[in-house]
């Protein structure tokens, strides 16, 4: 599995790159309309998912968690675009299910991963975010459109970052060293 991980360490980098993306987006345009809000979320929910199902299948030690966390982004996402007249009320409910569920599935794959993994403990505080968030927006439902913007915006970001920083590190791990190089090509010789 950590071999899995360490090659394919693009993936969770494209994750946190799209989180960022979504997050500097929202922020960029404050005033943004619910509908553009619900095309975002429901973008950035698809891809995630898509992202999870395409981990799932190359991490098969962690297949449920991965197959649930996918299909809850992609229904989240789909349910975003079917409904596009949703209010911000019902799509807050929308968001924060599906953070928590997410929040659930990394904690669950950092405990998997904790004798493996030496960021694990980057898995776990995005677990964390994701499971603060949701539980936020399900207490405060009543929030302005602005705040919520920024809300999301703030735990897109974070967890973007987050997840970025452990697949740089996870790319680290995959980059051969100096000497691995060095005995390598006196091999050749």
């Amino acid at each position: 599995m950590m071999d899995t991980m360490v090659r394919n360490w693009w993936i969770l980098a494209l994750r946190g790159l799209f989180a960022v993306i979504f997050g500097v987006m929202a922020l960029a345009w404050p005033r943004v309309t619910v509908g553009v809000l619900v095309a975002l979320f429901g973008a950035y929910a698809l891809v995630d998912g898509i992202f999870a199902l395409i981990a799932a299948f190359q991490h098969r030690d962690r297949l449920v968690p991965l197959i649930l966390h996918g299909l809850a982004g992609i229904a989240a996402g789909v349910v975003t675009f079917m409904w596009p007249g949703i209010t911000a009320f019902a799509l807050l409910y929308v968001i924060a299910a599906w953070a928590i569920i997410t929040g659930v599935m990394e904690l669950i794959a950092a405990a998997k991963l904790r004798e493996e993994v030496p960021g694990e403990l980057l898995l776990v505080l995005s677990g964390i975010c994701s499971i603060a968030f949701g539980v936020l927006m399900m207490i405060w439902p009543g929030t302005g459109a602005l705040a919520l913007v920024g809300l999301i915006a703030a735990y897109a970001i974070v967890f973007g970052v987050l997840t970025l920083w452990l697949s740089f590190r996870l790319h680290a791990l995959h980059r051969p060293s100096a000497a691995n190089l060095s005995d390598s090509a006196g091999l050749r010789a």
